[in-house]
């Protein structure tokens, strides 16, 4: 089958090496900050821990319709 994932992951000219260390770490808490919310029944992870009030404040705010 062409195309086929697998037979792609086999092939020499797609080693594991050149692809980028982001698409492998996908889903990874690695150097991320978590945040807890709802009382701890939430947790999400941010790249940037000076922005964990905003992040706090949006959560809350999330359901609210400004006119």
């Amino acid at each position: 089958m062409k195309g086929d994932q697998i037979d792609n992951r086999r092939n020499l000219t797609n080693p594991q090496g050149v692809i980028p260390k982001t698409k492998i770490q996908s889903g990874s808490t690695k150097d991320l900050f978590p945040v807890v919310l709802d009382g701890g029944r939430t947790i999400i992870f941010i790249s940037d821990r000076t922005k964990e009030k905003e992040t706090i404040e949006r959560y809350k705010n999330r359901g609210v319709v400004k006119t």
